[in-house]
C-alpha cells in the first residue's frame, strides 16, 4: 500500500466547500459574499455584515432593524453570569476569560435542538449579542470598576467601548472600530475557523463550537499578533535609525511582526482599508510618537522587502488604533474574536447545513510488532 504524502498544516488542502468569504491573495482581493471588503467596509455597518455573513444576502431594513433589536437585548447578562466573570482570576488573560464565559453562557442557554433553524438564530443573536458584554466585563471587574451597564441606542462597536471605557465614543471613533470588526469578521478556512467547523461537525452545540475557535485563536501563531506589534514598537522607541534595527532583526532571524501574511503576497487590502481610518483618526485626535514610528517602520520595510511580497498586514495598524481608543493591548485579540464570532458562526451554519464529521487520517511512524515483557522484568 502506497503511503499517502503527508501536508504539514493541511497548506492548501480544501478542507470544505464555503460560500461565505473569499480570497485572492496575489491579487490583494477579500470579498464577503461577493461583496468586495473595500466597499463593505466603507458603506456597511458591522451588524449588516454579520447578517450578510451568516445568512447570505444584505439584509432589507426591517431585517436589520429586528437583528439589531435583538442584539441590543442580548447585552443583559444574568445576575449569575455577571458572578462567573467576577470569579475569573483578574491576573488571567481576557482571551482566557472569553473562553471560559462563552462556554458558561451556553450552560444558561434554554436551547438544545440546534438543527431547529429558529433554536440556530436565537444562540447566534445570543452570542453576537454577549460576546463584547463578557469582555467588556471582566475588564471592568478585573479594574476594579462598576460595569457600565449597555445602553440600546448605540451599535455594537459604540457599545462595547462605552461599556469597556466608561466614556461615550465620538463618531469617528465608533466608526473605525467598527470598520476594523468588518474587516475580520471572516477569513476563510483560517485556524480558529477550522477550528470551529471540525468541533460543529460532531454536533455540538454553538456555545461550545464558540469557545472552541475562541481557544484556537488564543494560540500566539494565529491571535495577538497586533498585541505584539505594539509590544515591539515601544522596544523600538529610542532607537536613533529604524533602518538599521530592521537590518540587525532580519540578521538574527527574528521576525519583525505585524508584516508578512500566509495568504498574500501584496499587501493585505484590511491594512490599507485599516491604514486609512487610522490617518483619519490621528489627524483629528492628535498623533502619537508611536504612531509616527508605525508610519516609518512600513515604509523602510517596504523599500528593504516590499519585492519578496512583504508588506503590512492587517495587525501591524490594528494595535495602534485600539490603543488610541483606550482599549489595553491584552483586549486586543478578544476584539478580534468580537468580530470573527460572525464568521464562526456563519461556518458552522453552513457546516450543519450537510455535516459530516471530520475524520482525517494519519500517517503512522511508530513500531511494529513490539514484544510484551511483564513489569516484573522490566
Amino acid at each position: 500500500m502506497t503511503t499517502p504524502a503527508l501536508v504539514p498544516g493541511l497548506a492548501g488542502i480544501p478542507a470544505a466547500e464555503s460560500a461565505i468569504s473569499y480570497i485572492d491573495g496575489k491579487k490583494g482581493l477579500l470579498s464577503y459574499r461577493g461583496f468586495p471588503i473595500e466597499l463593505l467596509a466603507e458603506q456597511s455597518s458591522f451588524e449588516e455584515v454579520a447578517w450578510l455573513l451568516l445568512y447570505g444576502e444584505l439584509p432589507t431594513r426591517d431585517e436589520l432593524e429586528s437583528f439589531q433589536n435583538a442584539l441590543v437585548e442580548a447585552r443583559t447578562l444574568s445576575a449569575r453570569m455577571l458572578d462567573v466573570l467576577r470569579s475569573l482570576p483578574g491576573k488571567g488573560h481576557p482571551m482566557n476569560a472569553l473562553q471560559a464565559s462563552m462556554a458558561a453562557l451556553g450552560m444558561f442557554s434554554r436551547s438544545r435542538e440546534y438543527r431547529d433553524p429558529k433554536q440556530q438564530d436565537e444562540a447566534i443573536v445570543r452570542i453576537l449579542g454577549a460576546t463584547p458584554v463578557l469582555i467588556a466585563a471582566f475588564e471592568r471587574f478585573r479594574s476594579g470598576e462598576d460595569l457600565c451597564e449597555p445602553k440600546p441606542e448605540l451599535s455594537t462597536a459604540a457599545n462595547f467601548l462605552w461599556m469597556l471605557t466608561g466614556s461615550e465614543p465620538d463618531a469617528l471613533s465608533a466608526r473605525v472600530l467598527d470598520a476594523a470588526l468588518i474587516l475580520h469578521a471572516d477569513h476563510t478556512m483560517n485556524a480558529s475557523t477550522f477550528t470551529a467547523r471540525v468541533v460543529g461537525s460532531t454536533e455540538a452545540d454553538p456555545f461550545t463550537v464558540t469557545a472552541s475557535a475562541i481557544g484556537s485563536l488564543t494560540g500566539p501563531l494565529h491571535g495577538g499578533a497586533n498585541e505584539r506589534v505594539l509590544t515591539m514598537l515601544e522596544e523600538i522607541q529610542g532607537d536613533e535609525d529604524v533602518g538599521e534595527w530592521i537590518e540587525a532583526r532580519l540578521a538574527a532571524k527574528r521576525k519583525i511582526m505585524g508584516f508578512g501574511h500566509r495568504v498574500y503576497s501584496v499587501k493585505d487590502p484590511r491594512a490599507v482599508i485599516l491604514q486609512g481610518l487610522c490617518a483619519q483618526l490621528f489627524e483629528e485626535q492628535g498623533r502619537t510618537p508611536l504612531y509616527d514610528l508605525a508610519v516609518q517602520l512600513e515604509e523602510v520595510m517596504v523599500k528593504r522587502l516590499g519585492d519578496k511580497g512583504i508588506y503590512p498586514n492587517v495587525d501591524f495598524y490594528s494595535g495602534i488604533v485600539y490603543s488610541k481608543l483606550g482599549i489595553p493591548t491584552d483586549t486586543f485579540t478578544p476584539i478580534f474574536a468580537i468580530a470573527r464570532v460572525a464568521g464562526w458562526l456563519a461556518h458552522w451554519r453552513e457546516q450543519m447545513a450537510d455535516n459530516k464529521i471530520f475524520r482525517p487520517t494519519q500517517i503512522y511512524v511508530g513500531k511494529h510488532d513490539q514484544s510484551y515483557v511483564p513489569i516484573a522484568k522490566r
